[in-house]
């Protein structure tokens, strides 16, 4: 029966309810925390004070590689699911791009334990015991391509990574040991730079206070940089956390992740090389050639039907008949919202 006494009492718990979640929005945004912490993974240890430092740009790296990688989901039975994904890698050198490697799609099952065959034969430092999902396999493809990268990249130059240098927690931390050391012996600088990061000051987003900090100690159109973070010594493979603001018309700084073995003057030389490839009108700030990996990378819905229909010449040849995968793949959910 209708009681409209209870739809009243709703409505006002949903407008307290938004009420108060809006006052606690506003007051962590604008809340004067001093504590830096990262929600995501707990390997850390944070300045204690943080210097906001100029940067001048420098000249291009004389070869870039840029990798990044993509994912999609081809089909879902709940209880299993068909997954592609792939790493795609750019080449930038004087200016231009001198080759992009679009990658190979790699087509699993995920559930029901088939997931563990997507690894099989990869190579991947991943313990048998640990559990198996699309994520990973995304994540070691794009470090198998970093690897690559490292070996073809010409002395002097950079390889990087979309994301931070931190591989899957399930990926053994001595891989990346062993990759920064080769890096490091060939005179390459492996980076990772995140677009969106979870590091927090005071619980707000940091790179956000940090924008608004240099842009009243230094100036609006000011380039700069901050040491924000390390890894802990016992977490294997020794990494330093920036966030650097890359161009003068960049609308947002981005966290850059680098080897812990980098002394400061030798930052601040590789930040004004990449700085160097930031000047797109288009991404102002960011990589350029990480742009064009991103693209590259990307998974649009044709990729999904040119796989599904892969695979269904297959169970065509395999005698499955059509009913059959209705039943299994069909999202009854969106169908019935249709009826």
């Amino acid at each position: 029966m209708f009681d409209p006494a209870h739809t009243e009492t709703s409505l006002v718990a949903e407008a307290t309810s938004v009420a108060a979640t809006g006052a606690r929005l506003a007051e962590i945004l604008t809340g004067g925390g001093s504590s830096m912490r990262d929600p995501g993974r707990g390997d850390l240890c944070f300045e204690e004070d943080l210097d906001l430092l100029p940067l001048e740009r420098g000249p291009e790296p004389p070869d870039t590689w840029a990798v990044d990688g993509g994912q999609i989901l081809v089909a879902d039975a709940r209880c299993i699911q068909v997954y592609a994904a792939r790493a795609s890698r750019v080449r930038w050198q004087e200016g231009r791009c001198a080759k992009e490697d679009e990658g190979a799609l790699r087509v699993g099952l995920f559930g029901m334990g088939e997931e563990k065959r997507v690894l099989a034969g990869s190579g991947a430092p991943v313990s048998a015991d640990s559990p198996v999902d699309v994520n990973l396999l995304r994540d070691w493809l794009e470090w198998v391509s970093v690897s690559e990268c490292v070996e073809e990249a010409l002395p002097g130059g950079m390889v990087l990574v979309d994301g931070d240098l931190q591989p899957d927690w399930r990926v053994s931390s001595s891989w990346l040991e062993e990759l920064l050391s080769r890096a490091d012996a060939r005179g390459v600088v492996v980076a990772g730079v995140t677009k969106h990061t979870s590091l927090t000051w005071g619980g707000a987003p940091l790179l956000g206070r940090l924008e608004r900090l240099a842009a009243d100690s230094l100036g609006a159109r000011a380039c700069w940089w901050a040491p924000v973070a390390r890894t802990r010594p016992d977490v294997g493979a020794g990494i330093q956390v920036v966030v650097a603001r890359l161009d003068p018309d960049a609308r947002f700084s981005f966290r850059i992740d680098l080897p812990g073995s980098m002394g400061r003057g030798d930052v601040e030389r590789v930040l004004g090389m990449l700085s160097a490839l930031c000047d797109d009108a288009a991404f102002p700030g960011y990589p350029y050639p990480l742009s064009v990996a991103d693209r590259l990378a990307a998974c649009p819905p044709y990729t999904r039907d040119e796989v599904w229909s892969e695979i269904e010449d297959l169970l065509d040849a395999a005698g499955v008949p059509i009913d059959v995968r209705e039943r299994a793949f069909a999202d009854r959910h969106r169908l019935m919202e249709r009826a």
